[in-house]
């Protein structure tokens, strides 16, 4: 059992193999070092490929990446906008909770039941705000605490300013209406438990629970609710219908089917579209762009290198024939040759990574002066260099294999004949 078992596992390199190993790597680094001005010559049209395709990549992956990014994180292109009021059970919103490409959805009340006043001194007031119903999963309010209940809001960035509040402060929330030909004026004292970034929402707005606006609109329908200082008015039913829903897509890519969906009930609907698609298409072209021009310099390099190893070997082929003649079997004068290639392109990627760094930092100073924020137009990760480096590596395996199997062709006899 125990002799099968140490069958089982793999036997470590011998001493030997390691030793054949180091001695040919050393002679492939000395013979490039004595043959300094072919190497270089290789090494430099590998750079005249590598620098290029990676500054091509990066300004490829940097501004398809940052549209993309801001694609993505601008909650507002996952929006998909209902049109008008209408009349919707609450069967019908679990039904679209429930669809895959949906993300976030509330009932909403009618357009004319969704504006309030607030109030925080007599010199610091918003009239006529828009009052938006927000919920756990909110896309917009990912960054900042959710109103904990009806007495809590959270603030765009606009109304903090022209309310001068902070996170804390509170405020007074009024909502008027006409019963029985009498103007009434219901009032309620709320918190502020968050304030939401101008980019994300630029208008002057309040974010409640939607117990809140339902409250709302009931009030402005004539309903008795003593929480707002007013005891007149009927008394309330439950509420079964809404008018829409604030709905938000799961991704991007749901956008349009969940716009589809709707439009299929003969709902009109407003989306962000036609911006997605542009990024697309944009990504499309170049990507188009770039494959085109890396499988053309690829190929002309391919080509090139080819044409150089296989001249090399020609050049050296009486060297090649000592070598065999002094022992060296066809395999080790293969890995010989291999082994140039992968040192040959070590060096060359190094100095096109240099050059890339050189060049991105260009394009990055004087080109990204000229876009918002803190875009950068040239960028490429960590991951995109190590697969660049595995890339180009195998390449050169690749084409050293075409001087390989010339080299075995060698025969000892050839180191024979000039003397």
């Amino acid at each position: 059992m125990s002799s099968s078992r140490n069958n089982s596992i793999a036997n470590p390199p011998s001493p030997g193999a390691v030793q054949r190993l180091r001695l040919l790597l050393s002679l492939a680094v000395h013979d490039l070092l004595h043959d300094r001005k072919v190497a270089l010559c290789i090494v430099f049209s590998l750079v005249a490929v590598i620098a290029p395709l990676l500054l091509l990549f990066g300004l490829k992956s940097g501004i398809v990446g940052q549209l993309r990014t801001e694609l993505l994180n601008d909650p507002r292109n996952l929006e998909v906008r209902m049109l008008g009021n209408g009349n919707f059970s609450r069967d019908w919103f679990e039904q679209l909770a429930a669809r895959p490409e949906v993300g976030f959805s509330i009932p909403l009340t009618r357009a004319l039941n969704t504006q309030a006043d607030l109030v925080h001194n007599s010199q610091n007031f918003v009239a006529n705000a828009e009052i938006i119903p927000t919920g756990k999963g909110d896309p917009l309010l990912a960054d900042v605490a959710q109103p904990e209940d009806g007495e809590h809001l959270v603030l765009s960035a606009s109304a903090a300013k022209r309310l001068q509040v902070k996170v804390g402060d509170a405020l007074s929330f009024f909502v008027t209406r006409k019963l029985d030909g009498e103007n009434e004026r219901g009032k309620v004292s709320m918190v502020v438990s968050g304030i939401l970034d101008e980019a994300k929402f630029p208008r002057p707005a309040a974010f409640v629970t939607l117990s809140r606006l339902t409250s709302m609109e009931d009030f402005r329908d004539g309903i008795r609710l003593p929480e707002y200082g007013i005891d007149t008015g009927k008394s309330a039913t439950e509420r079964q219908r809404f008018a829409k829903a604030r709905l938000y897509a799961r991704d991007i890519d749901s956008v349009a089917p969940l716009a589809d969906w709707l439009n299929q009930q003969h709902i009109e609907t407003v989306t962000q579209q036609a911006q997605i698609e542009s990024v697309r298409s944009i990504t499309y072209v170049l990507g188009v762009i770039f494959a085109v021009i890396a499988w053309v310099s690829l190929l002309g390099c391919i080509a090139s290198l080819i044409g150089a190893f296989l001249a090399n070997i020609d050049r050296k082929r009486k060297d090649m024939a000592v070598l065999r003649l002094l022992g060296f079997q066809g395999q080790a004068v293969a890995l010989y040759i291999v082994l140039q290639a992968l040192l040959l392109t070590l060096a060359a990627f190094g100095l096109g990574l240099l050059l890339y760094f050189v060049g991105s930092s260009l394009f990055n100073h004087q080109l990204g002066q000229h876009l918002p924020g803190n875009t950068f137009v040239c960028h490429l990760e960590f991951t995109h260099i190590v697969l660049a480096l595995v890339s180009a590596l195998a390449i050169a395996v690749l084409v050293a294999g075409f001087g390989a199997v010339r080299a075995i062709q060698i025969q000892p006899a050839e180191s024979l004949r000039d003397i």
